[in-house]
């Protein structure tokens, strides 16, 4: 699937099951287990929102915060010699490193 379900804010894996006849989602990016099904797109598309809606109302409900996107920061460790690389290269293009890394992070998560 080149391109998820999405609604305010949220998204969504989907497979397909054929022993079932059936798509299946599950709202990515949260720990809290929200899924959904239906055997034809139209209908997917009507669990999922209904699911996120459910999940938005639950929170509400029992005092909880849902979870929300990506803070947009990231935190990760390279070996010296990537960062060196990377670096280099951000200086090339007349970039930050973090903007050369978001470019480059974003090409690759396409």
């Amino acid at each position: 699937m080149t391109k998820p379900l999405t609604y305010k804010g949220y998204s969504a894996r989907i497979e397909y099951d054929d022993d079932d006849g059936i798509f299946f989602g599950r709202v990515a990016g949260i720990a809290d287990g929200v899924g959904f099904h239906a055997d034809n797109v139209g209908d997917l598309r009507a669990a999922f929102r209904e699911a996120v809606d459910d999940y938005l109302e639950t929170c509400e409900r029992i005092g909880k915060q849902p979870q929300r996107a990506y803070s947009g920061k990231m935190m990760f460790r390279v070996t010296p010699e990537t960062h060196r690389k990377a670096a280099l290269a951000a200086e090339l293009e007349g970039k930050s490193l973090n903007q050369w890394a978001e470019e480059a992070l974003q090409k690759a998560a396409e």
